[in-house]
């Protein structure tokens, strides 16, 4: 192979159809030498080394002709060695390109991982035989004119999914192909995608991740992901073609798939730690190349800055870091074709000088950048640092996971008193967290489950976790998760306690999916997955977290295709403007009203009973204030909700014939195979013990027909 200077963008291996440039920031080393692989044979450990020639700046460079796609390869850096000051160079360790477009393999633990022994003397034994390579990907790719699905954010409903744990067993399906990404693209699971109604699948991170020392030593593994080590480089362990950049073009295929399924695909990203740990953590990337740069130090520089847990925190006031995060989001957006970012504790990305602020450069560069800012943006708005909880306070062009809706819902639904006021500010789109600065109701991205705790079913089946799988003594995992077992702990035959759970399962999803904001369902809930009460399933690549198709509850799957459906046809439900509380454009009616299970509109003091859990809201589909594409205002049907969260049964009278001549029922998750039931102005409709009843207005002024 020859070598030339080459040039020092764009950063990373860069195959051109002749050969690749290769350029890499390692701003303090003397030397940084390319090490070469066979790409034929991945358990081939000939290394051939070659020093990149030249350097601009903090990056050192060149061009290697005739360089395959497929050829491993990795770095090493030889510079100055002063770990209080922030320098671990240490040729003996082989590193990763930061920009890798592909990884080839995972960590074997062993002591040649670390890049010190806790002395701080150089541990020179060579860590090659226990790392993974990067690999050389060959970028050509036919989309064959794939275009994005475009879902306006206020029509959007996630689904938050695993990749693997999604088709691992998924019946009717080669099993080569299960838990791949080529799985995900299989047409029977776009079908369940599209007649469920979502339409995003948020994947939990496919990164290329490693899995955990201390976990391969219990016999388990980083199921869900957040050990991220590649920001460019889809895992390797999901792709069913192979691992020498295959996994590349199966990830493409698979977002094609779901395109043409009318389904954007958002990535779960972990931008806010990396997977190397602690000072004395394996050794991958970023630490030999330069730690100092690339993780938040204090003073003391042998230790990390750790907003996280997970051993360090990415230094997002550099700015290579931040050309690192936004080079990736970049590359996600327009080679891969994503269609938007979760941050995985975002609030790490904000941070300045330690401190939360909307303000940070992170925000700045986001916003002023053409691609990124143009794609869905959302966060978890929190990490575990000081003042770390910021929920309602991240900039307007972004939407947050709402933990307070999660919170509130669940604690209404276990008839918790006093919650039910809040309830109905969750369920109108938490104004109070978004209403004051110009953002939406669709800022909040609502959610019952996530991955990170109970699923659906286990909420309402589990009053305590049952982590011991977990290998920790049920010491991990949220131990307050505002969960009701309904009588039993676990499994039960007892059929009053079963038809209690299906009940609540309905009643969270009702709650959840006719909601203003937008939903996030968590894949299997839909069916009745469980996890046996195992509440931090991270570690768990098995049947406890992959869904079990062959269980599926069809009659909840049935209710949730339901509500979905009412709430994609039906923009009252998913409205662009808060509600007011007042009539609009001359209208006699109010856009929303709440009412007492009697019939009359909420006073100020009914609010403040502290045993509330019963109330009625009306839904005004005449001024939902939206418009087509031409400008015409549009209008949906109008709904009357009751909540009867209590635990005995309720009777509620609907508003009086000024509201509407008649309704009829359309939801009631007391009686999920429901006669038909019409219901005359100031009539009576009944309500079971903890249940939701939806009546659609058929009589009365506004009457409109057919969707919105």
């Amino acid at each position: 192979m020859e070598l030339w200077p080459g040039h020092p963008r764009p950063l990373g291996l860069r195959y051109d159809g002749t050969g690749a440039n290769v350029a890499v920031f390692a701003p303090h080393a003397e030397v940084v030498e390319l090490c070469l692989f066979s790409a034929a044979d991945p358990a081939d450990p000939t290394e051939a080394r070659m020093e990149l020639p030249d350097r601009s700046g903090p990056v050192h460079h060149g061009y290697v002709r005739r360089l395959d796609p497929g050829t491993r390869y990795g770095f090493r850096v030889h510079g100055p060695w002063d770990p209080r000051r922030g320098h671990t160079s240490n040729p003996a360790k082989l590193l990763l390109d930061p920009y890798a477009q592909a990884i080839d393999g995972g960590i074997t633990p062993h002591p040649a991982l670390a890049i010190a022994h806790p002395d701080l003397s150089p541990n020179t034994e060579d860590s090659a035989p226990f790392v993974p390579r990067s690999v050389a990907v060959n970028p050509y790719f036919d989309w064959d004119g794939d275009t994005p699905p475009l879902t306006p954010l206020d029509e959007s409903v996630l689904y938050e999914a695993h990749v693997k744990g999604l088709t691992r067993l998924w019946p009717d399906m080669d099993p080569e192909l299960r838990g791949s990404y080529a799985g995900l693209a299989e047409p029977g699971v776009t079908d369940h995608l599209q007649r469920l109604g979502v339409t995003a699948v948020e994947l939990l991170p496919v990164h290329h991740k490693i899995h955990d020392p201390f976990l391969q030593g219990r016999g388990l593994s980083n199921y869900w992901g957040y050990q991220t080590i590649g920001y460019f480089a889809p895992h390797d362990e999901y792709a069913a073609l192979g691992s020498g950049g295959q996994q590349v073009q199966e990830f493409r295929r698979m977002v094609q798939a779901l395109h043409r399924a009318g389904i954007e695909v958002i990535l779960d990203v972990v931008f806010n730690h990396t997977a190397e740990g602690g000072f004395l953590g394996p050794t991958l990337s970023f630490r030999g190349l330069d730690g100092h740069y690339y993780h938040a130090q204090p003073d003391d520089q042998t230790r990390y800055v750790d907003y996280t847990g997970c051993g360090n925190s990415l230094d997002t006031e550099n700015p290579f870091v931040l050309q690192l995060i936004m080079d990736s989001l970049r590359y996600w957006v327009t080679e891969m074709h994503v269609d938007g970012f979760r941050f995985d504790l975002a609030v790490t990305l904000s941070r300045d000088e330690g401190n939360p602020e909307r303000t940070a450069a992170f925000f700045d560069i986001v916003q002023q950048d053409p691609v990124v800012s143009g794609v869905k943006l959302i966060a978890e708005p929190w990490d575990i640092g000081g003042g770390g909880y910021q929920v309602g306070n991240f900039p307007w062009q972004w939407a947050e996971w709402n933990g307070r809706f999660r919170d509130c819902v669940r604690d209404v639904w276990r008839s918790v008193p006093g919650t039910m006021p809040e309830m109905a500010t969750r369920f109108t789109g938490s104004a109070d967290l978004y209403g004051d600065d110009g953002r939406r109701p669709y800022s909040s991205v609502n959610f019952i489950t996530a991955h990170d705790g109970f699923t659906l079913l286990d909420l309402v089946s589990y009053d305590s976790k049952h982590n011991e799988a977990n290998g920790e003594d049920n010491r991990d995992g949220e131990s307050h998760n505002r969960s009701w077992n309904c009588g039993a702990e676990g499994e039960t035959d007892d059929p009053d306690i079963l038809a209690l759970r299906a009940r609540q399962q309905r009643n969270l999803l009702a709650t959840l999916l006719l909601a203003q904001g937008v939903p996030m369902l968590l894949a299997g809930d839909e069916i009745g997955h469980t996890q046996r009460g195992n509440n931090n399933a991270y570690c768990q690549d098995n049947e406890i977290a992959w869904i079990d198709w062959a269980a599926t509850d069809s009659d909840l799957l049935e209710f949730t295709e339901r509500l979905i459906a009412l709430r994609a046809s039906n923009s009252v439900f998913r409205r662009r403007h808060f509600f007011s509380g007042q009539a609009h454009n001359g209208a006699g009616l109010p856009d929303a009203v709440w009412f007492t299970p009697d019939g009359r509109a909420m006073t100020s003091t009914d609010w403040t009973y502290p045993g509330m859990l019963q109330v009625g809201v009306f839904l005004n589909g005449d001024v939902v204030g939206r418009r087509d594409r031409h400008g015409e205002g549009r209008r949906s049907h109008t709904f009357f909700l009751c909540f009867n969260a209590h635990w005995e049964p309720a009777t509620f009278t609907v508003p009086d014939k000024q509201y509407g001549l008649g309704w009829t029922r359309v939801v009631d998750t007391g009686d999920d195979h429901m006669s038909p039931l019409t219901v005359p102005y100031a009539g009576t409709v009944p309500l079971v013990s903890r249940s939701v009843v939806v009546l659609e207005r058929t009589d009365g002024p506004g009457v409109v027909r057919g969707t919105t």
